[in-house]
């Protein structure tokens, strides 16, 4: 039935009006305070919300209502936006190995480092990451940059080089990218 949960943390009127309109929201609504808020998020993992009056977490899974009394329309609109930002966020970072990639700002991160990305790079190692086996340049020409397979041209092998020499510098990883006969591969 719903997906999209909410929990409603300390706000127990609020908790009551939208149980009463619950036919008409998009999501769950349940109701938390400080002895079960903890387990109810970790039994969720994903696709909640929780509405509070204050900063619980570090988590971007909430909204702090402070500004009361508000439209019931607004607050519903808020709740769906948020609900939105998330859903993109999570379908745009990507995990690569012991990276994290964020395809929105172009960053590659690892144990709290990040290196910027240019688009090209981000767009090559998405495309390495989706394939399980190794990639030749020609693939890569074709998919990644758009020329014609039949074109001579050491754009690829530059770039790859220079990725790596960036990762290398950064990380201090050496086989984030690997060569072998048939083409390159994510390690």
């Amino acid at each position: 039935m719903y997906h999209k949960k909410l929990i409603i943390y300390e706000y127990e009127s609020l908790f009551n009006i939208l149980d009463e309109i619950k036919e008409n929201l998009n999501f769950e609504t349940i109701k938390a305070n400080k002895d079960n808020i903890e387990s109810i998020k970790s039994d969720l993992k994903s696709d909640f919300l929780v509405l509070t009056k204050s900063n619980l977490d570090k988590d971007d899974n909430q909204i702090i209502l402070q500004n009361l009394p508000t439209k019931i329309n607004k607050l519903i609109e808020l709740i769906n936006i948020q609900f939105l930002k998330n859903k993109f966020n999570i379908q745009s970072n990507m995990n690569i190995g012991s990276y994290h990639l964020n395809l929105n700002s172009r960053k590659i991160t690892r144990e709290n480092i990040n290196l910027d990305l240019t688009e090209r790079e981000t767009n090559l190692i998405v495309y390495l990451n989706k394939s399980k086996l190794s990639v030749k340049v020609d693939e890569l020409q074709k998919e990644v940059w758009g020329h014609s397979s039949e074109l001579d041209t050491h754009t690829v092998e530059t770039h790859i080089y220079r990725l790596r020499k960036k990762v290398n510098e950064k990380f201090g990883d050496t086989n984030f990218i690997l060569s072998l006969k048939n083409g390159y591969k994510i390690n």
